[in-house]
């Protein structure tokens, strides 16, 4: 990341509380979930005790998460994305596809953190489409290679930080 924060990632106070309170939680939990352990360990045989496996990849997801939420809350920005005149992490962006200027589709390129902040599609900056399109100004039109391999072609209409 780097000093003006072009590439960081922005969080509203909600978000960024709301995703605090998840990781207290999830480390207040982990008593729970050692306990779980430790009683499926007492049942016996471990190569065949479905049960103590399945507490065991649970501790792996949440420990997953709680590292996750860490890092991301550590390195988060918190308040509004600076206003920028190119196509930025924390921006609303309409493009539309292949010269076809009716078919056009608007998201937010940022953080999927934020996605339960709002209605529209999250597309992170590190994906195909997201590395294409940033910094990219409107009017500009981008060539990425999909997931599946196909080349897609796309303009930038406008663009707008996020108020969510």
């Amino acid at each position: 990341m780097n000093d003006r924060g072009e590439n960081a990632t922005w969080l509203s106070q909600d978000a960024y509380d709301r995703l605090k309170a998840e990781l207290d939680e999830l480390i207040a939990n982990r008593p729970v979930i050692a306990a779980e352990i430790n009683a499926r360990r007492e049942e016996g045989d471990l190569r065949e005790n479905g049960g103590y496996h399945a507490a065991r990849e649970e501790q792996g997801k949440q420990e997953g998460r709680i590292r996750y939420l860490q890092q991301l809350l550590r390195d988060a920005k918190v308040g509004e994305a600076p206003k920028t005149d190119a196509v930025a992490a924390g921006t609303v962006v309409t493009i539309h596809f292949d010269d076809d200027e009716d078919d056009t589709e608007t998201f937010l390129l940022g953080s999927r953190e934020i996605a339960s902040t709002t209605d529209l599609t999250v597309y992170s900056p590190e994906s195909a489409l997201g590395k294409a399109i940033l910094g990219a100004h409107a009017g500009d039109t981008v060539t990425y290679t999909a997931p599946s391999g196909a080349e897609v072609k796309v303009t930038v209409v406008s663009f707008e930080a996020f108020a969510g």
